[in-house]
């Protein structure tokens, strides 16, 4: 195992850097961001999971029914963010991102975007 050299980050540190980055740019695109957020290293994976992002707009258009059309607009609108938000992750993380998904779900809200690391050598 590898030692990390003095005033490197931990894996932890950059993993909270990696979930306050994400929430910054959810407010500053969206207009609204995560209550919470964390972030968790598997393999190759990195998983951010983000509660209570909705806008306002968001809230009325799922109560009325409309979880599907907010569904697309989200994902329409991170495949337009998925540069910056692989940005985030590869430079806390020192690693090549080769993959990008993200998903909703609106009962309980969370999003959750998921990045598929290169593999170390």
């Amino acid at each position: 195992m590898a030692s990390r050299s003095e005033g490197e980050p931990s894996q932890g540190e950059s993993l909270a850097a990696v979930s306050r980055s994400i929430g910054s740019l959810h407010r500053r695109y969206y207009g609204k961001g995560p209550t919470e957020s964390k972030s968790y290293l598997l393999d190759d994976t990195v998983l951010c999971i983000l509660r209570g992002g909705f806008t306002t707009v968001e809230e009325t258009l799922i109560a009325d029914g409309k979880a599907r059309e907010v569904e697309a607009m989200r994902r329409s609108f991170q495949r337009t963010m998925r540069a910056r938000f692989v940005e985030v992750v590869e430079s806390q993380l020192e690693r090549e991102v080769i993959g990008y998904m993200t998903q909703i779900h609106t009962e309980p809200d969370v999003a959750i975007e998921i990045f598929l690391l290169a593999p170390q050598e």
